[in-house]
């Protein structure tokens, strides 16, 4: 096709910033399908020509128009700022003026579109974006003479803090596009009145299903749409928009759900364009040498950098993995520079006040501001349209993850879209490299989508069950058909129904009561007789006069947490407080620092933390709960990337090594500083030292000072399977050592610690463990836990079995965990009881990856994986880190670097002084 053939443009063509005959328009065929008024507003407002994309369109905006324009389910899968959202408005809105115009009476006063989104923050943004659009086409109708005068088509916002006034307008004056929250969407089908209003939606959009579909919410919501297309009389049409994401089959039919139980997926269509921008991406190190540059150094460095970084640039959008370290990198920048002030910078986490985050999220729209620091709270939601630099310190764990909040630069396809990563420990750079370098392969981690959830089926069964009484098979066929519940078992159905029914003995006493009644639609002395079903179709309905009331104030499943007092059992003396978080990584024994001093963990009791003070060395640091794991993907890439790097180093020494470094992302500190690492790994401790993805090497120490032995687990598949997996061999080492398994976990392995009186076999152990003991080995190593306390009252909670809110009285988390710990008991001695199976599911399989451990325990008992085993006098390179885990906390800076420098030079007195020339160079 060249030129325009035979386009007709609706404006003048003086008015274009092109030549229209002497330039090539690729997505004409897209163009022709809008009404003439729609495109007239499309080039004045957004569909300016991009010469890269060789039309009006960006690629996302391409391939999913035509798709909805046709009615077709469709998965639109591109980075920030590529326009997929508009792409679904625009087909949308295209049609509604269409109807709107066509039809004598115009649109029908309900709603004909829902817009769904995981941020109140979004719905808000993307509300504002929609009078755009819709007010300009109102205003290109009015000024054509040969269009019909255009009717209103309304839109409106309805989440939990819409007011009880507002939500009466929409029912007098129902908005045609509703933009709403999983949360609410779910109560709106539960609503008598505005039911009936959601029966004429013809399509639903889906916003950042990647955030939505890997928890609980995305779980909740697909199994509301299930219950609005079993509403309406025609098929939906379901559109979601996701950022950089895998897999997109397992996603797209997510989105889609199943027309039948047991049956094939619904068609849909994806558009991947997941790649439809330039991306310039490196990743810097303030030196070579992060073990012998003072701490001082490298921050001094490290600022320098950043603050040359944000010198270059129009807007610096600056992500941290901790929101402690986005306060601390911005104080540190308005220390360091004049050049930063209240004016000019910012913080935006999720402890800031409503009030300040919307004002740095106002002033990042306006571009008034040079620099805002953010932990994970931006990757998500506001266009920020004059950011063109984001710099992320550190590693944010995953592809996915890196291009998301890199996507945030350069809101705009053939932009090119700029991205520096600083890393100031060894660790994350190795982490941080293979990153990028799969990054720019196109690699992309998969997204794991939570099976079975028994909580949400029963806030569901519940709601339907408000709504109507209907035949249990319906019901059940209604969860069957939400792609999360497509293997939702028989056996798994009735031990929901039994819980629900309350039929077991002393749950009322414990007043837990029944919410649904199940009947078989008895002859007529039946007490639940229904005439419209035949004798002996199975049942529901709901039980309790309040049943309405409980499910509206009740569901939802974002979990409530709180923070609890921690006291020492001697005198009882307060000593600070810790977030409810950390709690999932403490055991019996833990040390931590808190207030600068050390604390033994021994129990807790409701929202008290009882502990000792104790001079032994941490256990878990202070940071643990806030950063992000490791995906297991790129835990799998870097130990790929080892056994790589080891044979170029076994074909060529560092030489080799470094020139192949310098085919990454990297810049030349990073190439020398990861050669530097695994030369002076290699020469101390030998290629059977470095894991891979054929070996699993573990390294024991003898710490004769603490009078330990350690146990250096090198699983890099990163925190979530490294915290099952340690949790796991602990509990073996427990039963065969007889004594106190101390563990402490990173992304890139773990470390086992016990009495040097105590010695066990631990490549024994893993060379007998069996994959199918796995899930039974590690239900055991939970109970009696503060983790399984805690999932139990987040899913008895979920469950409506412990209420949060009940005639007008709120119980705080604290007070639910209280009601928990006092239920758990009694609970885990019921068969088969739906909420602590779902407590255990959730932990094994949401939490620790359990399927994962599966999977390599099975490769290591078939031979695949080998266990290669070391004895040393000292930690390896590659173990720093776990040596030192828990004095990364600030007050224990000084303590870390001195660790780290004796360990290093334990290191180079045993390969030899020589070690040290030649590594910096060719």
């Amino acid at each position: 096709m060249s030129g325009t053939d035979g386009l007709e443009l609706p404006v003048a063509d003086d008015a274009l910033p092109f030549d229209p005959d002497a330039v090539t328009i690729e997505d004409r065929d897209v163009f022709d399908l809008l009404e003439p008024a729609v495109q007239e507003w499309w080039l004045e407002e957004f569909g300016e020509f991009v010469p890269e994309n060789e039309g009006f369109f960006t690629p996302p905006q391409q391939g999913a128009i035509p798709k909805i324009h046709e009615g077709t389910n469709t998965l639109v899968c591109a980075p920030t700022g590529s326009g997929k959202t508009l792409s679904s408005f625009c087909a949308i809105i295209d049609e509604l003026y269409k109807r709107d115009r066509d039809t004598d009476d115009g649109l029908e006063n309900s709603v004909y579109c829902l817009y769904v989104s995981p941020l109140k923050s979004l719905a808000n943004d993307i509300h504002r974006n929609l009078e755009v659009p819709l007010e300009g086409i109102e205003s290109v109708v009015d000024e054509r003479d040969d269009e019909a005068e255009m009717g209103e088509i309304r839109h409106a916002i309805r989440h939990g803090d819409t007011s009880s006034s507002d939500r009466q307008k929409m029912l007098e004056e129902t908005p045609h596009i509703l933009n709403t929250t999983p949360e609410t969407l779910a109560i709106l089908l539960n609503s008598p009145k505005f039911r009936e209003k959601l029966r004429t939606v013809e399509y639903v959009i889906v916003d950042e299903i990647h955030s939505l579909a890997a928890g609980k919410r995305g779980t909740h919501l697909s199994v509301s749409l299930e219950r609005l297309e079993a509403m309406v009389d025609h098929e939906i049409t379901r559109i979601g928009c996701s950022a950089t994401i895998e897999p997109l089959e397992g996603v797209a039919e997510f989105l889609v759900g199943r027309d039948e139980p047991g049956g094939d997926s619904r068609p849909y269509e994806i558009v991947d364009a997941r790649f439809a921008r330039e991306f310039d991406i490196e990743l810097e190190c303030p030196t070579d040498d992060l073990i012998h540059t003072s701490r001082e150094v490298v921050q001094e460095r490290f600022y320098r950098m950043l603050h040359e970084h944000i010198q270059d640039h129009t807007n610096t959008l600056v992500f941290t993995n901790t929101r402690s370290g986005a306060e601390r990198v911005l104080h540190n920048l308005r220390e360091g520079f004049d050049a930063y002030d209240e004016e000019n910078s910012g913080c935006h986490h999720g402890s800031l006040s409503k009030d300040v985050r919307h004002d740095v999220e106002k002033r990042l729209k306006e571009g008034s501001l040079d620099v805002v620091t953010s932990s994970t709270s931006l990757e998500l939601g506001i266009d920020m349209p004059h950011v063109d630099l984001v710099v992320q310190v550190g590693s944010p764990k995953s592809v996915a993850s890196l291009l998301q909040r890199v996507g945030r630069a350069g809101h705009r396809v053939g932009q090119t879209v700029t991205g520096r990563v600083i890393a100031l420990d060894r660790d994350e750079l190795l982490e941080c490299a293979v990153m990028l370098k799969k990054a720019e392969d196109g690699f992309v981690d998969s997204v794991s989508i939570p099976e079975n959830a028994q909580d949400v089926a029963a806030q569901h069964v519940y709601g339907m069950a408000i709504a109507e009484i209907r035949p249990e098979s319906e019901v059940v066929g209604t969860l069957r058909r939400a792609y999360p519940y497509r293997n939702y078992s028989d056996e798994e159905w009735e031990s929901l129904a039994r819980y629900l029914t309350a039929d077991y003995a002393g749950l009322e006493d414990k007043n837990v009561y029944a919410k649904i009644w199940r009947d078989e639609n008895d002859p007529p002395e039946g007490e639940h007789h229904r005439e419209e079903y035949p004798v002996g179709q199975p049942l529901i309905g709901k039980r309790g006069r309040l049943a309405r009331v409980i499910y509206m104030t009740n569901i939802g499943t974002i979990p409530d947490s709180f923070t609890c007092d921690v006291k020492t059992r001697a005198g009882d003396e307060w000593v600070g407080q810790l977030d409810e978080n950390y709690l999932d990584t403490l055991e019996k024994g833990d040390v931590f620092v808190l207030g600068g001093d050390h604390f033994e963990y021994r129990y807790r009791r409701g929202s008290k933390v009882y502990v000792d003070r104790t001079s032994a060395r941490p256990t878990v640091p202070s940071w643990y709960s806030e950063r992000l794991p490791l995906s297991y993907d790129l835990g799998r890439e870097i130990l790929a990337f080892q056994g790589e790097l080891l044979e170029r180093y076994g074909a060529g020494g560092p030489p080799r090594v470094r020139a192949w470094l310098r085919e990454f992302p990297l810049d030349d500190d990073s190439v020398r500083a990861i050669a530097r690492l695994f030369e002076h790994q290699l020469r101390y401790a030998g290629n059977e030292s470095v894991s891979a993805t054929d070996r699993l090497a573990i390294e024991v120490v003898r710490d004769r000072e603490e009078y330990e032995r350690h146990y250096y687990v090198h699983s890099s598949y990163g925190r979530k399977f490294n915290d099952g997996f340690s949790r796991l061999l602990a509990y073996r080492c427990a039963q065969e050592a007889t004594a106190n398994v101390r563990v402490a976990v990173a992304d890139n392995g773990f470390v086992l610690s016990m009495p040097l009186n105590r010695k066990v076999d631990v490549e024994g152990i893993l060379e007998d463990l069996e994959a199918d003991d796995v899930r039974e080995d590690l239900r055991n190593a939970l109970s009696g836990t503060d983790l399984l306390q805690r999932y139990f009252r987040i899913n008895a909670t979920r469950s409506l079995m412990i209420l949060k809110r009940y005639k007008g009285y709120e119980k705080s988390a604290s007070e639910q965990q209280v009601s928990s710990e006092m239920l758990l008991g009694f609970a885990e001695d019921l068969e088969e009881f739906a909420v602590i199976e779902e407590t255990y599911r959730e932990i094994l399989e949401d939490k620790l990856n359990v399927a994962e451990i599966e999977q390599i325990v099975g490769d290591i008992a078939a031979g695949d994986i080998e266990i290669e085993r070391t004895l040393l006098d000292s930690p390896t390179p590659r173990a720093f880190g776990l040596a030192t885990l828990s004095a990364s906390d600030v007050v224990l800076a000084e303590d870390e670097s001195a660790a780290l420098q004796a360990f290093h030079e334990h290191v180079l007195e045993e390969i030899g002084e020589e070690s040290l020339r030649g590594l910096s160079t060719d």
